[in-house]
């Protein structure tokens, strides 16, 4: 573990305090007295710079990385070596970073104005559009990594820092993963990245500002990289219909699975981002406000806040500021894969209490939800049995298929607790069946079912066809199973009145 260099001089510098640490690299204030100025000086973790051709690819990075200049970049000044110590020196600005404010707006309740979030996003795309062009790509584009500074500009940081680290690929059996829940598919499966894989990142960190969370969260590092993979995107406007359409569709296409889908290089995303804030009738702002708070008396470089009591309650996910990139994440997925454990866990996350295997409430949900589909079936039948006794209503003898549809409406409460599309199953086959049934019980004319009864094999393929290739991929999963279990749920319960009916009037 790295000690603090505070009041320790690097080089020429003098190290005066820290201003943050992540999952790389600590960051200190310093000063350079033959310059008479402030500069922010990064050192890798010393654990992370052992093997051999670190000090050749660290010094490559370090002079492709100082050569970029522009607006929208933090400067590299300068970088050297001292015992073991790799560290960079960069320009000190004076603001927060993007994952600060979006924290800060987290906590007040409130959703940062479109017209900021625009003027944040064409900064960074600038800035990338610059860097690719110099053949640069940063690969852990996030919101950490985003400085906002105070004289309103949004300003990408950590560029080379994740090459210089990781090496030139980024696999599953490497050492570098990048930021999980902003990492584009190929880049976590494959390795691979370019100006389209950062465009992915950007994407991500666009979703978050406007729905206040990443697409992608779950309980393991390879959870939510699976998910970037295969899983669906959560539409933005159904989770609040109050994000302009077309901020929307530029989601969409910064996040496709497929590189080849996405925007083609910062430019072009730019663009789109500015039509579609003209489509929408956001005015752009010239510069971004002033930062919420500071956290160091004379130069701060990242707001922290302390998020405890009320204000914690008020988060959807507590655990949103975990984002720290880690450089181990890699071998710990690739030893995940291998032993099917799919649980790697970092430093950060052993401290963590061990989640349960579901939520308490959700356990009692469920619970609740097969307590209720039995009670309803119980029910019927005691009560069918009663009116049948002191009636003459034909209720067993032509409305037997009552019950297909009771026990279908049973399960549709279930389907709608669970959110379980693949009780899709047996909900449409009993209830599917309840329906043909209903139809030859009243009319008696099982004669018809010699012609008919295709309908059977019809019915169990376009239910397994539905439920496996599921039609709403790219929407809110939850909700349209909740909507079909329940639009199931009314038609049995009003089609069991009407069969009912008929077997009480039937002679």
């Amino acid at each position: 573990m790295q000690l603090s260099l505070e009041g320790q001089t690097l080089g020429k510098y003098r190290i005066l305090e820290p201003l943050g640490r992540g999952g790389m690299a600590r960051v200190y204030r310093a000063y350079h007295p033959q310059l008479d100025r402030y500069v922010a000086i990064k050192v890798l973790r010393p654990d992370l710079v052992e093997e051999e051709d670190f000090p050749t690819r660290f010094q490559r990075e370090a002079r492709h990385v100082a050569t970029l200049r522009h607006a929208n970049i933090v400067q590299i000044f300068d970088s050297d070596v001292e015992g073991d110590l790799y560290y960079m020196v960069m320009e000190l600005l004076e603001g927060d970073t993007l994952k600060a404010r979006l924290n800060d707006y987290r906590v007040r309740g409130e959703r940062m104005p479109w017209g900021e979030i625009v003027r944040i996003l064409l900064d960074v795309l600038d800035g990338l559009d610059y860097a690719h062009s110099e053949g640069m790509v940063h690969r852990d584009i996030k919101p950490a990594n985003i400085m906002l500074t105070k004289r309103g500009q949004a300003v990408i940081g950590d560029f080379g820092i994740a090459r210089m680290v990781g090496g030139t690929r980024y696999t599953l059996s490497g050492a570098l993963m990048g930021t999980v829940s902003y990492i584009a598919p190929e880049q976590g499966l494959e390795g691979e990245s370019d100006a389209r894989s950062d465009l992915y990142s950007l994407g991500i960190v666009f979703y978050e500002m406007l729905t206040q969370h990443p697409p992608f969260e779950g309980d393991t590092p390879l959870a939510i990289l699976m998910k970037h993979v295969s899983d669906p995107l959560p539409l933005p406007r159904q989770i609040d219909p109050e994000i302009p359409e077309a901020f929307e569709r530029i989601v969409l296409k910064a996040l496709a699975k497929r590189a080849e889908d996405r925007y083609q290089s910062a430019a072009e995303m730019a663009q789109a981002l500015r039509d579609a804030a003209r489509e929408a009738g956001i005015a752009l702002v010239d510069r971004i406000s002033q930062p919420l708070s500071f956290t160091t008396r004379d130069a701060p470089a990242e707001h922290v806040t302390v998020i405890s009591g009320a204000a914690r309650q008020k988060l959807q996910d507590a655990g949103f500021a975990d984002d720290a990139t880690d450089i181990t994440l890699g071998k710990r997925l690739a030893v995940a894969q291998e032993t099917g454990t799919q649980n790697p866990r970092g430093p950060q996350a052993r401290n963590k209490e061990k989640p349960e295997r579901a939520p308490r409430e959700e356990r009692k949900g469920v619970g609740r939800a097969i307590f209720t589909a039995l009670m309803l079936v119980t029910t019927y039948n005691l009560l069918a049995v009663m009116f049948s006794g002191i009636t003459r209503w034909k209720l067993y003898t032509n409305g037997w298929p009552i019950q297909l549809l009771v026990g279908g409406i049973g399960l549709c409460i279930i389907m709608i607790t669970t959110r379980n599309r693949w009780l899709l199953i047996p909900v449409g086959i009993i209830i599917g069946n309840g329906i043909i049934f209903s139809y030859y019980a009243v009319t008696h004319n099982w004669e018809l079912w010699e012609f008919f009864w295709p309908l059977e094999p019809i019915l169990i393929m376009i239910t397994l066809g539905i439920t496996i290739y599921w039609p709403f991929r790219g929407q809110d999963d939850s909700k349209i199973v909740q909507s079909i279990g329940s639009a199931l749920a009314i038609a049995s319960f009003a089609l069991s009145g009407l069969v009912a009916l008929a077997a009480i009037i039937a002679p």
